[in-house]
């Protein structure tokens, strides 16, 4: 998968389309992610002994194919492009401005 942990990504279409945020978690086996902030839902929770209940907000994990990715560099909407260097090394780079995309967490 493409996008990793700490990228920063744009939601592509509903309720969230054209917001932003940071991949919190990554689900690799069913292609999907966290984004904080994003996605949420309300959940009802019952009180039990060490907990109060109430009504939380969650966040809801979403299809990575419905967010692209957000070059740190010039802050557009991009594909991702892997390339070699001499000692093997993988890394992602941007197709737009050519430079090579770290995330924050791993």
């Amino acid at each position: 998968m493409k996008i990793l942990k700490g990228d920063k990504v744009e939601i592509l279409i509903g309720k969230d389309k054209g917001r932003s945020g940071e991949v919190l978690r990554v689900f690799a086996k069913s292609e999907e992610i966290v984004v904080k902030g994003l996605n949420l839902f309300k959940k009802h929770l019952k009180p039990t002994q060490g907990q109060k209940g109430g009504i939380i907000e969650k966040e809801r994990p979403i299809k990575a194919s419905k967010t692209m990715l957000l070059c740190p560099n010039c802050q557009k909407r991009i594909r991702v492009a892997y390339s070699i260097d001499k000692n093997g090394d993988k890394s992602r780079i941007c197709r737009k401005c050519k430079s090579i995309i770290v995330s924050t967490k791993k």
